[in-house]
Order: structure tokens, then sequence, then C-alpha cells
């Protein structure tokens, strides 16, 4: 088949979280141009047929590889052929990034509030890791404060909470809020507990975020999203200062 569309990629790193969540960074043979915040559709050949999905991008575009944050979905058709593959095996890219859930820069608002259901911080990661690169370089042209609260069922699952919360450490302009829903499942957890839209309210008060100041995102499952949207919406939030990137996780992948 015709691959003008896409661009091939070496898998260059593997890090698992679970069974059913991994961590990859591929090498593409061409780099692919991406603003923090984007996805880009990876597939893999079978049977001369090309199958693909989008998937929010984790590594930020001063990098030199890709990284994604993966679910294996229960009947997902690239999932389960995504799963298996370990360093040095190759998939497929599209060439041209997608998306426009990106850091509100052109509104008056400086705040942030970023809320996320586990694969869903991705595009997260991706903003805050650039806004990191720039500070250090001398080149962050604006101020920013952010407020990341991720939930996820167990801790394992939360996937770059290492890297946030020493990130949080060493700049002043960004909070990370983790929480686990299922804290019987993870009794050593030492953090939040509850469901991440449920951290919402007291994330507002706490951080003196507000409908003038703030831009709310959200980004993973659905429901997650249909509750965080009401609350924002009830703090005063209007429609064009709330973000949105669903991920389905039934019949759907992200």
């Amino acid at each position: 088949m015709e691959l003008d569309s896409h661009v091939s990629a070496v898998i260059a790193s593997r890090r698992d979280l679970a069974p059913d969540l991994w961590i990859l960074r591929l090498r593409s043979d061409q780099p692919l141009l991406f603003r923090p915040g984007q996805f880009a559709t990876l597939g893999i050949l079978d049977g001369g047929k090309m199958i693909e999905r989008p998937y929010s991008i984790a590594s930020s575009p001063r990098e030199t590889e890709l990284e994604f944050f993966l679910e294996l979905v229960p009947g997902g058709e690239l999932s389960r052929r995504l799963h298996p593959l370990g360093v040095g095996d190759r998939v497929y890219l599209r060439k041209a990034a997608k998306g426009v859930f990106g850091l509100d820069e052109g509104s008056s608002r400086r705040k942030h509030l970023m809320v996320a259901t586990v694969t869903g911080v991705a595009p997260f990661v991706s903003i805050v890791r650039t806004l990191r690169h720039d500070e250090e370089q001398g080149a962050l042209t604006a101020p920013h404060e952010i407020v990341l609260l991720e939930g996820a069922s167990r801790s394992w699952e939360l996937g770059y909470d290492r890297e946030l919360a020493d990130l949080e450490k060493g700049a002043s302009w960004f909070h990370y809020v983790p929480t686990v829903s299922r804290p019987g499942e993870d009794v050593a957890w030492p953090g939040m507990r509850g469901r991440v839209h449920d951290l919402i309210s007291n994330a507002l008060e706490r951080f003196g975020f507000d409908s003038s100041s703030a831009t709310g995102y959200l980004c993973g499952h659905p429901g997650m999203i249909e509750a965080g949207r009401g609350i924002l919406r009830g703090a005063g939030f209007e429609k064009e200062s709330i973000r949105e990137e669903r991920f389905w996780v039934a019949e759907k992948e992200p």
C-alpha cells in the first residue's frame, strides 16, 4: 500500500506501569512538527491494511523522541496490536499532528486548571515540559500558573507522578495534585483520595483561581469531563474558558 502520508518510527524505549498501561518513546525517521497538547496518529500494518488511531503526545516538541502514554483497551483494534511491541519494533505515524487542545495563550487569562484521568495527562505533560524547557532557556515569554489535578484508580496508574512532583519542587508556577479513587486497592498511597473532579472546587479556592483569571482544561474519561464541566460552569466559567479532550474507553480508543 502507498505510505506517502506516513513515516516509519522505531520504538526506542518502553516502560510498563501495569498490565494494561505503558509508555512508549519513538524515534521517527522524519521529524514530526507539533504543538504541545496536540495528538499524532499511530498505525500498524496488518495484512496490508493500516490500523491507526490518534494518541496525545506526551513529549515536548523540544525533545528528539516522541512519547506516548498508552492504555490497552478491551477490543481495541490498535492498542491490542501495539501492546506486544518492544524496543526495535516499528510503527507508523501520519506526517501531520493535529488538534487544538493546547495552552490558552490568546486570552488575558494566565492561570490554568488542568484536570486529567490516567492517560489523559499526556497533553499536559507535553505542555509543562515545554514551559519548563523554555524557562530554563530564558525563552518563557509570558508568566503562567498551572495547577494539574490527576486522578487514577491506583497510584501506579498515574504515569508521570514522580516527574511532576519533582517539577513542582523546582518551578514556582506549577502545582501538582494527584488522587486515587480506589485507595482500598492501594493502601500504601499517602496522598489525596477520591475522584479527581471532586478536587476542582477546592483547587479553585486554594490557588485563587476564578473564571476571570483562569482557563479550565479537562482531558481523559468522558464521565470526568461531564462532571468537571458542570463544576466549572457552576463556578462561573464560560464555555470559551473550558477546553476539553475526550478519551473514549469503551468502543473507541483515545
